[in-house]
């Protein structure tokens, strides 16, 4: 009973250092861990860096599904409700009508939906498409920024994060799938 709260060191020191003195090399750490150089070597990236990857793919594969609703949100409202802009669309960065940039936000919003499932089933040129997809909608939003200001600082943040979690984690769930199969 006196032994539950301790924990198994691996090799006490004197031991270490005698395996140390046959190999010729000296241990950095317990001999039942594994140096991360061996660990990248035998099983590619490391387990913590993939799923850390996957993490951030996921996060961006829902968050587009989630932008996309949001856009499709800000088409409706101006297809059907015009007084709900705080400017009139003359007064937007381009002056384009309001019912243009509905049917605008729709379109983005739907490729957004379509991007996010794709990420989420891994497909890996939804990486690239969904970049170029979230960038276009961050201008959008910024274009529109007179009508929407709080709304669309909110959304450029948003897809700021988006464009993050697919430029830089993405070839941790290639690595992953790799892994796998």
């Amino acid at each position: 009973m006196a032994d539950m709260g301790r924990r198994e060191t691996g090799a006490s020191a004197q031991e270490q250092q005698q395996q140390a003195a046959e190999t010729g090399r000296t241990p950095t750490v317990p001999q039942a861990r594994r140096s991360a150089e061996e660990t990248t070597a035998a099983h590619g990236p490391s387990a913590m860096a993939a799923r850390t990857g996957v993490g951030w793919m996921v996060y961006a594969g829902a968050v587009l599904i989630v932008l996309g609703l949001f856009q499709a949100i800000w088409g409706l409202t101006a297809l059907f409700n015009l007084g709900y802009f705080i400017v009139a669309s003359d007064g937007l960065a381009v002056p384009f009508a309001y019912t243009a940039w509905a049917w605008i936000h729709i379109a983005v919003a739907a490729l957004l939906v379509i991007t996010g499932l794709a990420v989420l089933a891994g497909q890996t040129w939804a990486r690239y498409v969904g970049i170029v997809i979230a960038g276009l909608a961050a201008i959008g939003n910024f274009l529109t920024l007179a009508a929407f200001p709080l709304w669309s600082l909110v959304m450029i943040a948003v897809d700021v994060l988006v464009i993050y979690a697919l430029t830089v984690h993405g070839n941790e769930m290639k690595a992953l799938r790799q892994a796998r199969g």
